[in-house]
Parts: C-alpha cells; structure tokens; sequence
C-alpha cells in the first residue's frame, strides 16, 4: 500500500466500488476499506443454506443495475458480468383471478389488465418514451433540470401517495394490486406523499430494461467493479473494519459508503455541533424479515405464470398490501403480510445443484424487530403455491438485528438507507446531500440521493463533488 492517497473510500458495496472508480478514472489514487472478509456490502452471494446452493444476502434482482447511467459507461461484461432476464419481469398472483404480470412490454402488460389496459396506458407510455430523460433528472441529488417539461410531468405523478393514485387511475383490484406491491419497495405506508415515487421508476425501468438477475448471484456485480477499479490502479483492503479516521492512510478525501450513525461514530470530532445535530435527526425505515430456501424443486405455483419471472409479489390487494406496510410504522407485524420474492435459479442454474432450486423472499418489520416471521412468510406462499414446504430442504432466517450484524449499513435491518419520506427523497441525510461541515469528509452511500437500489449513482455524484476539491 501507498503511504498517501488522494481518497480513501470506507466501505466497499456498489455505491463505494462507484465512487472509487469515479475517482480513479479522473486520475486519483484510491483505497477502498472493507469490514467484512468480503466485498459488496448489499450485493454479496454466499452459500447460506447448504453446500452447492447460492444465496443473495441482501439484493437479488437488479432493475436499477441494469439501467444505471453510471453502470452502463463501465465494460463490467469484460469482467464477467452477465444479465439474465426471466420472461417476465414480475408476477403478482391473486386470490380469486389469474395472476398480474408485469412485461417488459408496455403493450402486453396493460393487455392483461382488462378494463385498466388504457389507463395503464395514459399513466406509463408518455413516460416510457421519456425514461431516459426521467434518468438524468430524478436520478439524483435535486438540481436544475435538463428537461424541465419531463420532469414536471414525471413529478406530479410521483408526488402523489401510491394508494391514492392507485384509486384514481385505475378501476380494477388487478391494476390496483400490481401497482400498490411495486410501490411497497418504498417501505413507507402507501398513503403518505411521494411514494408513488418509486414505483413509477421501478415499473419504468421495467418497460426500459427489464428486472434482471446477474448470472452467478449479486456477487458478480461487485467482483465486477472491483476488478474494473483495480485495472484503473485502485486498491482494496478487505477485513479492515474502521473505528476511527486515525486507522486510514493520510488523504485529501474520505468517501464513507455509510450510514449516518456510523459517521457520527468514527468522524463525530471533526464534524460541527450543527452538522451532527443533522445527521442524528435522519430517520431509518422499517428492517426486513429475509429467508432464503434450498429447494428440492421448483415453486409449485397455483398459476403456473408465475414461474415465469424471478421476482414475485404476495399480497392479494391494494388494502392488504397498505395494511401491512402501514404495520411496520406503528411497531407490530400482520397475518398476511406483503412479501417480495425471488426465485433466481428458474433462469440461472449456476444457483443450486441440478434438479435443485433456491428461493428468497422477505416482509417489511418495525426497525430493529427481532420478531420471527418465517411462518407469515411461509404462510403466503402456500396461499399461492400449496405444497411450498415439502420442498424445503434447509433454510436461513435472518431477523432486522442479524441483518445489520451482517452489515453494518442495514441499521436495523433497513435496506434501503434511510426511511423514504418524501423530505428524505431530495434532502438525504442532509440539505447538503454527499458534503460534510468538513470539507474532506464525504457521504456516498444509499443515504444520499438518489438513495437505495444497486445503481452506484450515489458514490458517482459524491466522487464528483469530491473532484471539485482534490
């Protein structure tokens, strides 16, 4: 190792990878430091279960991966990393009607909606012809827009709470049902503003690039960059966790792909009395319940559409699924709650033994529950899939507690960074997004704009404002 560098960056999942590459592609000399054995963070694959059978540990479906703008001017395929679209990208299944599929094609989608096929169409199309202009503005932290008219039109949709605009748009408890478990990746009860947010840009990029899984779990995405990153002369320190800034080589920067806890902790001193009081006052989301299944075979869905897509929602309507995500903010958990579900090794056989399958799926939970909800979880996918269980050769629970034990990031099992309130949405952690009250001391994780999700755009934007200094 150097005995100086321009940067250091702690921490080394997608949004620490993005800014280190950010920085040495303008010519700066980096080191990433990593806590744990591996890299990754949130994009890391390890057998949880048994031997043979590979597990995502946070993320494993990567629509934002995919269609960053930042990923796509990297070569990560010469570095092996390789997308995996499942026919469709999403299956909703119902209790009393066919299941709600979501297809990369605008046309087939909203063709499956009956009655909705033109309101989907009004909500979704002029903004499909526009996502790539969507992308440059909203994706990122609040500045003047490149295209004012798209955006005004994209964010007077986005604004608006998921569960109302459900009920406005659409007519039918498909419609509605599709919409409401796309926008519950927001992880904030679905009557609040702005969470109509997320699902317009998750659905977007839907219809733009699909929702992929990478070939070899969510490692490869990271393995990827690192070796991108150390082919542009950066440097890794693994099992390197940091306590204090005394621990890191001198520099002119430290970019932390941190929470705002975990800044507080090891750069407290150097930070203002003001600027701490600010990042103390930032707000944590729900944790997450997560298993992961060896499987002896595939999911024996009731409607057997649903096996043609990797991600899987459960939770048969808008009330239902608004009523769990309502739970999680008022501290208790529901019979029936929402989970999100994936089933990568339906198109990816690199994830369990021949004639074997793997499956994930979690539910939202209060911040730091230690609650057991393997049983709710469960119980959902036999209302959907009766015989799920008798497939089950081993599993792995993980409560919000374990998840942060396992990473530090997830504080209280929150995946996403930071509650997405909507003054969190343009002001995370702080009005002065990726600075700090020290001028060589930077935020670049998900709890900056624009937040969570596998898309590095977080590091690049924090690396950018860091170039304008070093």
């Amino acid at each position: 190792m150097k005995s100086r560098y321009d940067a250091v960056v702690v921490g080394s999942g997608p949004n620490g990878l993005a800014a280190a590459i950010t920085l040495a592609q303008a010519g700066r000399s980096v080191v990433v430091y990593e806590a744990q054995a591996t890299i990754g963070g949130g994009a890391r694959s390890t057998e949880l279960t048994l031997p043979g059978f590979l597990h995502d540990t946070c993320s494993a479906v990567h629509p934002l991966a995919i269609d960053s703008p930042f990923f796509r001017t990297l070569p990560l395929r010469r570095y092996g990393l390789e997308w995996i679209h499942s026919p469709a990208a999403l299956a909703h299944p119902m209790d009393e009607e066919p299941a709600v599929i979501l297809h990369s094609s605008l046309e087939t989608t909203a063709g499956g909606l009956g009655s909705d096929r033109d309101a989907y169409l009004r909500l979704f199309q002029p903004l499909v012809e526009k996502w790539e202009e969507i992308q440059h503005d909203a994706l990122g932290p609040p500045r003047w827009p490149k295209h004012p008219v798209t955006l005004a039109r994209f964010g007077m949709r986005a604004l608006w709470p998921a569960a109302r605009q459900a009920d406005m748009v659409f007519r039918t408890a498909r419609a509605r049902a599709l919409f409401a478990g796309i926008c519950a990746h927001s992880a904030v009860p679905l009557e609040w503003m702005a969470t109509s947010a997320i699902g317009l840009v998750l659905t977007l990029a839907a219809h733009a690039h699909g929702w992929p899984i990478p070939r070899g779990g969510a490692r490869a995405i990271s393995d990827a960059l690192a070796a991108h990153l150390k082919s542009l002369g950066g440097e890794i320190v693994a099992s390197a966790s940091v306590k204090t800034l005394a621990q890191l080589p001198p520099s002119q920067a430290v970019l932390f792909d941190l929470t705002p806890r975990q800044i507080l902790a090891i750069a407290g001193l150097r930070l203002t009395s003001g600027y701490r009081e600010q990042l103390s006052a930032f707000r944590h989301g729900p944790g997450v319940f997560k298993l992961d299944w060896a499987l002896k075979g595939p999911i024996p869905w009731k409607d057997s559409a649903c096996a043609s897509a990797a991600t899987v929602h459960l939770g048969d309507s808008l009330p239902e699924i608004a009523h769990s995500e309502r739970a999680c903010w008022k501290n208790t958990v529901v019979e029936k709650p929402f989970v999100l579900l994936a089933q990568p090794s339906l198109f990816d056989s690199t994830r369990a033994p021949e004639g074997r399958h793997t499956a994930w799926a979690y539910c939202h939970v209060p911040n730091g529950s230690e609650a057991d909800c393997a049983d709710l979880i469960e119980n959902q996918i036999e209302r959907y899939a009766p015989g799920f269980r008798d497939l089950v050769l081993a599993r792995s629970e993980m409560n919000s507690r374990r998840l942060e034990q396992g990473n530090a990031n997830l504080a209280g099992g929150d995946i996403s960074g930071g509650a997405n309130m909507l003054s969190q949405i343009f002001f995370r952690p702080t009005f002065s997004h990726y600075t700090t009250s020290d001028p060589g001391l930077y935020i670049c994780s998900s709890s900056t704009p624009p937040g969570g999700g596998v898309h590095g755009l977080c590091g690049y934007f924090a690396a950018r404002k860091a170039l304008e200094v070093i």
